[in-house]
C-alpha cells in the first residue's frame, strides 16, 4: 500500500510516498481502506514537531479517518468487515489503509459520504465538547465565536445555532464574513474594525454569554471583557501564532466570570466513550441536516504535499480532504 511519511519531523519536503506492507490489525484494532482523510492546523504542527507531543516515527500525517474495515482484530465487537467507519487519532491516514483502533470508531451512516463524514470528525468534536460539556451551554444563549471561518469556530457556529443559540461572531473579509452568516450566526463583524466591541454591544447590551476562542491573540482580553456576568471564556486553541495572552485577575472577579479550557486531545484519551457518544450525535445532526461539513479543498494522496500546503491559506474556508 502507499502511504504518505516522514522519517523525521520538519518540513513538508521531509515526507513522501512510499510503498510498505499491509498488516494485519491485532487486538482491539481494525484494518480500514481509507476513503478520506481530513487535514487541520493540527497536522500541520505534529508534522513540523511544534504540537505538544511528539508522534512516533516513521509518522504518517492525518488522523480523521473515514474507511471501509477490511480485517477486524481480536476482542473487536459491534462492528463487521465492509463497515463505513470515522476514527480519530494521532496520524495515519495519509496511506491507502490504515489501522484504527476499534475503541476510537464509530459507525458512519449510509446517507453521510466519507469525504462530508471526515470533515465533521475532530472540528466539530471540539466544537461540541466545547459548547457542552466545558461551556454547560444553553439554547437562547448568547455566543461569541473568534476565528468562525476556521473549522472548529465554524463548527461551534453551526451547533450553537443547531441548539437554539444566539450566535455572534468574529472574522475578517466579506467572502468570510458571508460565509458565516449563511451558518446561522445572526452578527458578524470584521475583528480588524477597532469598533467592533461597539457593534457588539449594540447587539448584546448585557454582554455575551459565552465566549469560543480558538484564537486567543490580542483578541483574548476584548472577548473576555465582552461577557455578560457569569459569562464563560472558553479556552479553545491558540490560532493567531501570537504570544500566548494574559488576563488581568481583577477581570474574573469584576465579571464574575470563569476561564475553561477546551482540551479534546485529553478527553479522547481520558474518555473515549464520550468520543464515541458526541461523534454519534454529530452525524445524526450532519444525516439531518442540522449541520453540515465545510469543505475547502479535495486533493488525492499522491498530492498530499499541496494539501498540506493548502492549510496555510489565508483564503481557505473549511477541511482540506484527501482521497486515495
Amino acid at each position: 500500500m502507499k502511504v504518505f511519511q516522514g522519517r523525521r519531523l520538519g518540513a513538508i519536503e521531509d515526507f513522501t510516498i512510499e510503498e510498505r506492507a499491509s498488516v494485519p490489525p491485532g487486538p482491539g484494532q481494525m484494518r480500514v481502506h481509507v476513503e478520506a482523510t481530513a487535514l487541520g492546523l493540527v497536522d500541520a504542527l505534529v508534522m513540523r514537531g511544534l504540537y505538544q507531543v511528539q508522534p512516533p516515527l516513521p509518522f504518517i500525517p492525518g488522523g480523521e479517518i473515514v474507511g471501509r474495515i477490511e480485517a477486524v482484530g481480536d476482542g473487536v465487537e459491534g462492528f463487521t468487515e465492509g463497515q463505513r467507519i470515522a476514527s480519530w487519532q494521532f496520524g495515519g491516514g495519509l496511506a491507502e489503509q490504515a489501522i484504527v483502533s476499534a475503541e476510537s470508531s464509530v459507525a458512519v451512516p449510509d446517507a453521510l459520504d466519507a469525504a462530508g463524514a471526515s470533515a465533521l470528525i475532530l472540528d466539530f468534536l471540539t466544537a461540541y465538547y466545547g459548547l457542552f460539556d466545558r461551556g454547560h451551554y444553553d439554547a437562547g444563549q448568547s455566543l461569541l465565536v473568534t476565528g468562525a471561518s476556521g473549522g472548529v469556530g465554524s463548527a461551534a457556529v453551526q451547533l450553537a445555532y443547531a441548539s437554539g443559540g444566539r450566535v455572534a461572531a468574529l472574522a475578517s473579509g466579506d467572502a468570510k464574513i458571508r460565509h458565516i452568516a449563511g451558518l446561522g450566526a445572526e452578527l458578524v463583524l470584521d475583528y480588524r474594525n477597532p469598533d467592533w466591541r461597539a457593534g457588539l454591544k449594540t447587539r448584546y447590551p448585557g454582554g455575551i454569554d459565552r465566549v469560543f476562542d480558538p484564537v486567543g491573540g490580542a483578541l483574548f482580553e476584548p472577548c473576555f471583557r465582552s461577557l455578560a456576568k457569569h459569562g464563560r471564556h472558553l479556552v479553545v486553541g491558540f490560532a493567531s501564532g501570537d504570544e500566548i495572552p494574559r488576563l488581568p485577575a481583577n477581570l474574573p472577579l469584576l465579571k464574575s466570570g470563569e476561564l475553561a479550557g477546551v482540551d479534546a486531545r485529553y478527553l479522547g484519551e481520558s474518555d473515549p466513550a464520550r468520543v464515541r457518544t458526541i461523534l454519534a450525535i454529530i452525524f445524526r445532526l450532519a444525516e439531518r441536516g442540522r449541520i453540515r461539513p465545510v469543505i475547502d479543498q479535495r486533493f488525492a494522496l499522491s498530492d498530499a504535499p499541496a494539501a498540506l500546503r493548502a492549510l496555510a491559506s489565508d483564503t481557505r474556508i473549511g477541511k482540506i480532504i484527501v482521497t486515495p
